[in-house]
């Protein structure tokens, strides 16, 4: 299960101004949610990270022919570099956890020769 958010976080008020924030956490109930089963791009320009979210939609399947679907952009979400190390970083213990409970299997680092 995927760790609440905290209600409080520091970020960087400015570098040259050397102080500290502190940041509350305001819900939005309202706000509305996007559903995805798959990424479509991921592209880093150095200055964000843009990721589209696809959704595939299946044609109607007939008798004897292939399955045939279409995938569609669902969302497109961009963020700067400090957002996008916090998604990394965040990602990175939602695997943790997955691996934890036995949903993922961790690869064992494989070996090269030189």
């Amino acid at each position: 299960m995927a760790k609440e958010p905290d209600n409080t976080s520091a970020v960087s008020a400015g570098a040259a101004a050397g102080q500290t924030a502190t940041i509350r956490y305001v819900d939005r109930p309202e706000c509305n949610e996007t559903f995805a089963d798959s990424i479509n791009h991921v592209y880093f320009d150095g200055q964000s990270l843009r990721i589209e979210f696809g959704v595939t939609r299946l044609d109607d399947v007939k008798q004897n022919a292939p399955v045939t679907g279409r995938r569609h952009p669902a969302q497109r979400m961009v963020l700067t570099p400090m957002a996008a190390v916090e998604l990394i970083n965040r990602m990175q213990q939602v695997g943790a956890a997955l691996t934890q409970a036995g949903v993922l299997k961790a690869n064992p680092p494989t070996k090269t020769t030189n």
